[in-house]
């Protein structure tokens, strides 16, 4: 298995898209035929999409094509933001068995996606969602059941301000609304890092009283009072990050024993209502469930993500030959106040190794074994043989 990442910057120039292809073709020359290509495009480069499928087939003639445009790009050294930039990743996958897919809200059954029966159980998807035109967590949780020794991962697409006008390709096809993503079964290993770049303040919480997504009250007490006993203990650096930036950590399974960093889903603080001393969350909560308040600061992201990174690195049996990484588009340089940042991260402990993906308006990865939408997170996708071909 081989991956290469190109990058170009100038969606005027048709020869940057053909430099980006022939370097793809030179960084895999010898690794046998190239299987797939993913696509990820700032909008700038919406014109040149509709001939990509030409370029890339005259390049790679077995290779299948799947991609969306995004707000920002990642490639292998950039993320490029809010300026122009289209990525292209080729894959040599051989005994990979690669399965696009397009769905809209029209052709996905409501019970499920009934033409994704049968599939290899550990298989895995790489998942590229319009958020204005296609129910994604309804894709989601028919890909898990699906694929339940699998994993998921993607993120939904960004860059433009209103429904039909992002891009997702699949081969000769530019859609304007749906999902697209491809399912890898046989010979590969996908491990993915979720790192949600918060942490936790206070202890964990049992909700004793909610109504969909109105929090009553915790341990007990109205939620209000107990998020004010959590502040008092904080110290005044948090303290003041949890006026700027306080989250509510949901966990998904609030059966389990133990819980820690990692295994909450972060949502939204959406507001509160003094009267009954309620708080709103951005999350259906479950009864008896548990929660715990998180802040969100640039170290503290920093610190998840390199956390994370250096647990997948010493679960690998041998290097990964490429990966995807889908970052909000609330991280980058607004969040670190630097570019690269994720990027460099993923280099510094797992490179150097080729890298593509896109800026997100919601990421896509797994926790605690199911696959969720998140916020705010960078969902990363390492991809390996599982044996040498």
């Amino acid at each position: 298995m081989q991956w290469a990442s190109r990058l170009a910057t100038e969606p005027d120039d048709a020869a940057a898209i053909e430099g980006a292809l022939a370097g793809l073709a030179h960084d895999l020359e010898g690794a046998g035929s190239v299987d797939l290509v993913l696509a990820f495009a700032s909008p700038h480069f919406d014109a040149q999409l509709i001939d990509l499928w030409t370029r890339v087939r005259a390049r790679f003639p077995q290779a299948r094509l799947v991609g969306c445009t995004g707000g920002g790009v990642v490639g292998s050294d950039q993320e490029v933001e809010l300026e122009a930039g289209l990525v292209l990743m080729a894959a040599s996958l051989p005994g990979v068995h690669v399965r696009p897919f397009h769905y809209t809200s029209t052709t996905m059954p409501q019970a499920g996606l009934g033409a994704l029966q049968g599939l290899d159980p550990e298989a895995s998807a790489i998942v590229m969602s319009d958020p204005f035109t296609m129910d994604s967590e309804a894709v989601l949780a028919a890909l898990d059941q699906a694929l339940p020794q699998g994993k998921v991962v993607g993120g939904l697409i960004s860059g433009c301000l209103r429904p039909f006008e992002h891009a997702l390709l699949l081969d000769e096809k530019v859609h304007r609304e749906g999902t697209v993503g491809v399912i890898l079964s046989g010979n590969v290993r996908v491990e993915t890092v979720v790192a949600q770049g918060c942490r936790p303040v206070g202890p964990p919480l049992f909700v004793t009283r909610a109504e969909r997504n109105i929090l009553h009250t915790l341990d007990g007490q109205p939620a209000m009072a107990a998020l004010q006993g959590v502040l008092n203990g904080l110290e005044p650096h948090d303290r003041a990050l949890a006026r700027q930036a306080l989250q509510v950590g949901v966990l998904p399974l609030p059966d389990r024993q133990q819980c820690a960093p990692g295994d909450f889903l972060i949502r939204n603080l959406v507001g509160l209502d003094p009267r009954s001393g309620a708080l709103v969350v951005g999350a259906r909560l479950l009864p008896h469930g548990v929660v715990q308040f998180h802040v969100r600061d640039a170290a503290a992201s920093a610190a998840d993500l390199d956390r994370l990174l250096q647990r997948v690195r010493s679960t690998l049996d041998r290097p990964p030959a490429g990966a995807i990484m889908f970052s909000c588009l609330g991280r980058g340089r607004g969040l670190y106040g630097t570019a690269n940042h994720d990027l460099d991260a993923i280099q510094a402990e797992l490179g150097p190794l080729p890298v593509g993906g896109f800026f997100c308006n919601g990421e896509i990865g797994p926790v605690q074994g199911l696959t969720y939408l998140h916020g705010y997170t960078s969902a990363i996708a390492l991809f390996q043989a599982r044996y040498d071909a």
